[in-house]
């Protein structure tokens, strides 16, 4: 194993229990950004790789793992009413409204106190807005623990570039071999690896699956409730 200064924690699908929270926003989204027509919004959560029905997103797709610019545009490329800033800007309130709804997979702050009691710097980055991470953050009592917080919009770049994890390893004066990138999707993974982190920790608490994140990570656990007995036996 090597020797980790700094953990980089995925938020939706990490931090959050996905099917248990983002479903019924996923389809409050798919209705927003049609205007209200339901039969568009159908076709929408279908091009974002959702089941219309149930809400709940295929591993990888656009509601999975886009931020919320990638995810405007390809619906408004799909027929969504609305101008693409201005869709950007509705989903970002409606994600960011959407935090007290929000199921996580622990409790997040006791796990987050001991991980900091070790002397490791930890930090979020997520393909949602640096609004809704701080958040969040915030709801769930972590911000205390945190040297380091990332959204699509905070100037790092986007997933599965390396902008965030290099924000971090600054921030936190890492270096990315020191660092271990935790998360649900595989452009978590990807990012860790474009960023040559020094751990890639695949969870399924989210749309990603055994198969999907094993070939690509380091380590594949159930949730981060079993992080600390995975790094630290």
């Amino acid at each position: 194993m090597v020797a980790l200064r700094g953990l980089l924690f995925d938020k939706d699908g990490t931090l959050l229990d996905y099917a248990a929270s983002w479903p019924p926003i996923n389809r409050e989204a798919g209705l927003l950004a049609a205007n209200g027509d339901a039969a568009l919004a159908a076709r929408l959560l279908l091009r974002g790789g959702a089941d219309p029905e149930t809400g709940q997103a295929q591993a990888d797709s656009l509601l999975a793992a886009a931020s919320t610019r990638e995810l405007a545009t390809a619906w408004h490329g799909a027929g969504s009413p609305l101008d693409i800033p201005a869709l950007t800007e509705k989903l970002d309130a409606l994600f960011q409204s959407a935090v007290p709804r929000m199921i996580p997979v622990c409790d997040l702050s006791g796990l987050f106190e001991r991980l900091r009691a070790r002397g490791l710097a930890l930090g979020i980055a997520s393909s949602d807005s640096a609004g809704a991470v701080a958040a969040t953050a915030a709801h769930f009592n972590l911000a205390p623990h945190l040297s380091f917080l990332a959204g699509y919009d905070s100037g790092h770049g986007v997933k599965p570039g390396p902008g965030m994890v290099q924000g971090f390893c600054e921030a936190c004066r890492l270096v990315p071999g020191e660092v271990a990138v935790i998360g649900d999707n595989a452009h978590d993974m990807e990012m860790g690896r474009a960023a040559k982190a020094g751990l890639r920790v695949g969870v399924l608490t989210g749309t990603g699956t055994r198969t999907t994140l094993e070939p690509i990570s380091d380590l594949c656990l159930g949730s981060i409730a079993e992080l600390e007995m995975a790094l630290f036996p």
